[in-house]
């Protein structure tokens, strides 16, 4: 977990200045963002160059949230249909600032029990050497104290395509409402549910995933934020708590309409001048992921803000204008109002 002066945090979050006077004796700032693939494709690229115009927001944030949707299988590395990526991977995330690894997804079961095994363990390894902590097995939120806040992280997933693993924390009734629990009886501020869910490349959510949504507040969740569909999706409130239903992909070899925008979720959580606890709202800001060619030599993950007038700097113009276009066409779908 990071710490960096408030006042820095306050230049790189840019809160209202008002409310950010009142809560800045006191808060928390969680930065999450979506899928991180790793197909086969990738595999030939240096992937330090995967996150470095987001790496900022990365490690600024006391906690750095990111869904890691391959396994770590060992050799022979895989991408699709069923992923075994590089360690290093993991060891390049970690050293940007990602203090979590959500592995409660699809894709966790693809080298089946030994795959697991040894993505568990090499996650544990690196929480040794680099402090970071993992979730998404085990059917236990994951329990974190920061800053005089207690965050309940609880990680599920719809499936495992077709595989199975007892171990995964599978969205059931049984598993979500035991996780639930367990979070509040371990005492936690808040409740942050990350589920894996909804339909692949739909810009809006589910039936499915109201329903879900729907009970996790009942339940107790604070905040939503869900993955999986390789999309944006819209957001909305359910009862007053916020729900974004996809982040969509982080970074990915997918060229698929609308797969390559993405959201970067900030939470903040606070202590008011009376000791009370809040949760501001969300601040959501939409990624672009570049390909081979097109801005850089690699892949590259970027603020659409900070770049959508600096066309002339693309090595393919033509993919700048495919960033504003996608842009625009999602927001106009899901009404999403991001940076």
């Amino acid at each position: 977990m990071k710490k960096l002066a408030l006042s820095v945090l306050a230049l790189i979050f840019a809160f209202n200045g008002t409310r950010d006077q009142e809560y800045r004796m006191d808060s928390v700032r969680l930065y999450l963002i979506g899928d991180v693939m790793m197909h086969s494709p990738q595999f030939k690229y240096d992937c330090n160059s995967f996150f470095r115009d987001i790496s900022g927001n990365m490690g600024a944030a006391d906690l750095c949230v990111a869904n890691m949707e391959f396994s770590l299988g060992g050799r022979p590395y895989s991408g699709y249909p069923r992923f075994s990526a590089p360690d290093h991977i993991a060891d390049y995330m970690a050293s940007l600032g990602t203090d979590v690894f959500l592995t409660a997804n699809n894709h966790i079961v693809d080298r089946n029990a030994a795959g697991i095994d040894r993505t568990v363990g090499y996650y544990d390894r690196l929480g040794e050497t680099a402090g970071t902590s993992h979730t998404g097995t085990g059917h236990e939120p994951l329990i974190l104290d920061v800053k005089g806040f207690r965050l309940a992280l609880v990680n599920l997933t719809y499936g495992t395509n077709g595989l199975f693993d007892e171990r995964v924390n599978y969205m059931t009734v049984e598993i979500a409402d035991s996780m639930m629990k367990k979070a509040a009886e371990k005492g936690a501020d808040f409740v942050i549910v990350l589920p894996h869910w909804g339909f692949e490349y739909h810009l809006k959510h589910s039936a499915d995933q109201q329903k879900w949504a729907e009970h996790f507040v009942e339940k107790g969740a604070d905040v939503i934020v869900g993955s999986h569909p390789h999309v944006v999706q819209d957001t909305s409130h359910v009862n007053g708590i916020p729900v974004i239903y996809s982040m969509g992909n982080a970074v990915s070899n997918m060229d698929r309409e609308n797969t390559r925008l993405a959201l970067a979720v900030s939470l903040c959580f606070v202590r008011d001048v009376n000791g009370i606890k809040k949760m501001l709202e969300p601040r959501l800001e939409f990624l672009w992921c570049t390909l081979p060619g097109k801005l850089t030599e690699s892949y590259a993950t970027v603020r659409v803000r900070e770049w959508e007038n600096r066309r002339e700097e693309w090595k393919d113009k033509s993919d700048y204008d495919n960033m504003i276009a996608t842009r625009d066409r999602v927001r106009s779908v899901t009404r999403i109002e991001a940076l």
